[in-house]
């Protein structure tokens, strides 16, 4: 196994935080002096970038938040000139203004290496054919998964997202080994095997890769056992980088190891913005260490985890991310993520994995409506005691009360990227 590691892989503790605080000295100079904002923000500290003597002093500066990016758009976070840019990625901006990303030719050649690292570490190997299912364009993951697969020395099929029929016949004909895909877009192809009469289980399919949305142990399992693959989480963000920051490890499957030679992670408190020791769970930040077009420091991402010291590779590990802080719902003074109703619905019998959570208002009171699909072939009276089933977990596991709707299968809207697992009705009319 250690031939196949990289030099970075192969370091000792002392060796990694030596590296990463000479990059981060760098990186610090770097944002301050390239950087309106970044010169701003720690003039405002009264800090300098020389004031960063250790690794803890890092706490010290001010963290960059989502809006900063948005307040700064399109090219105010840049830090070399843009004729230096090589591409530009972009968010949705479906919540405001996009927030914009640039690489430089350095940034793609890190952005390629980290992603073959990534896929290496999920048990892919040179020769192997990669059918990327990720949306290409201005969202990082279909070009950051290509550009990892082929740095690795693997075949790309770049399907991208839709044409799910399509996509099934090109992996029963292409034959790939590996997937690269929304675990959520994983269950429509999944589904579309199973209308065609084809067995999931006899593709040529060994190893998915799947990230973009948080998803649990039970979805793990629910991929594992219908499709026959090696299921494994990569983890990423357009602001950081996009995929390939922090990879799972086939062989141990218990916690994405952190490319902590280009990526510091800290956990802090949601609230206090206080680091929080290794081991409690808290908001995900990320300070990029090697990026030249957009470093980006302590840079809070929403995602909620808690850090664990590595196994199969030297660098720390980050635990599946168990929802965002922006998901939160809270539903007359109870607190709960999507990923805790994932667990219910797919562990309930006669229940697919195809859910939506449905907010709405009656008089002055919120109320949740869990919409599930029924598997296939269930009756009237297994569809009833599922929705009696999942309405008892949620108030024995949870301590609130919701509405359960079994539908029939298929009626969801499915996903070809990122499933949209809340729908917030609270402020129509009639709600």
């Amino acid at each position: 196994m250690t031939a196949l590691l990289d030099a970075a892989e192969r370091m000792d503790r002392e060796e990694l935080r030596a590296l990463q605080l000479e990059r981060l000295r760098t990186t610090l100079h770097h944002a301050y002096t390239r950087v309106g904002h970044y010169r701003a923000a720690f003039d405002r500290a009264g800090l300098r970038p020389q004031d960063c003597r250790s690794l803890a002093d890092l706490a010290r500066f001010p963290f960059t938040t989502k809006a900063d990016l948005r307040d700064n758009y399109p090219f105010g976070m840049f830090a070399v000139p843009e004729e230096q840019v090589r591409r530009i990625h972009a968010s949705s901006g479906t919540t405001g203004r996009p927030t914009v990303v640039g690489y430089t030719e350095k940034d793609l050649d890190t952005w390629a290496d980290v992603v073959a690292r990534s896929i290496r570490a999920a048990g892919g190997r040179p020769g192997q054919k990669v059918h990327v299912a990720y949306g290409y364009g201005l969202f990082t993951g279909g070009l950051g998964a290509h550009y990892g697969a082929e740095r690795l020395g693997c075949t790309v099929i770049p399907a991208s997202g839709g044409m799910t029929a399509r996509q099934v016949q090109l992996i029963q004909d292409f034959r790939p080994e590996i997937i690269m895909v929304t675990p959520s877009y994983m269950l429509t192809l999944l589904d579309e095997f199973e209308r065609q009469g084809v067995d999931p289980r006899t593709t040529s399919l060994k190893v998915g890769i799947f990230g973009a949305e948080p998803w649990t142990q039970e979805m793990r399992r629910e991929i594992e056992e219908r499709f026959a693959i090696d299921a494994v989480d990569i983890y990423g963000l357009s602001e950081v980088m996009g995929p390939g920051v922090a990879q799972e490890c086939v062989e141990t499957k218990d916690g994405l190891h952190i490319w902590e030679d280009h990526f510091y992670p800290e956990v802090v408190d949601p609230f206090t913005g206080e680091v929080l020791p290794e081991g409690e769970e808290g908001e995900l930040v990320f300070t990029s260490l090697t990026k030249e077009a957009m470093p980006v420091i302590r840079y809070r991402t929403r995602d909620l985890t808690r850090l664990l010291p590595g196994t199969a590779r030297v660098f720390r590990r980050m635990e599946k991310v168990t929802g965002r802080s922006d998901d939160l719902v809270i539903l007359r003074g109870v607190n709960l993520f999507p990923t805790q109703i994932e667990e219910i619905v797919l562990r309930t019998p006669g229940v697919s994995p195809h859910f939506q959570l449905r907010l709405t208002r009656q008089g002055r009171l919120d109320v949740l409506t869990v919409r599930a699909e029924a598997r296939a072939g269930a009756t009237q009276e297994q569809r009833a005691a599922a929705a009696a089933s999942v309405a008892a977990a949620v108030k024995d596991g949870i301590g609130v009360s919701v509405g359960v709707e079994i539908l029939d299968p298929g009626t969801l809207e499915r996903s070809v990227g990122k499933f949209r697992r809340i729908v917030d009705e609270r402020d129509r009319p009639g709600s």
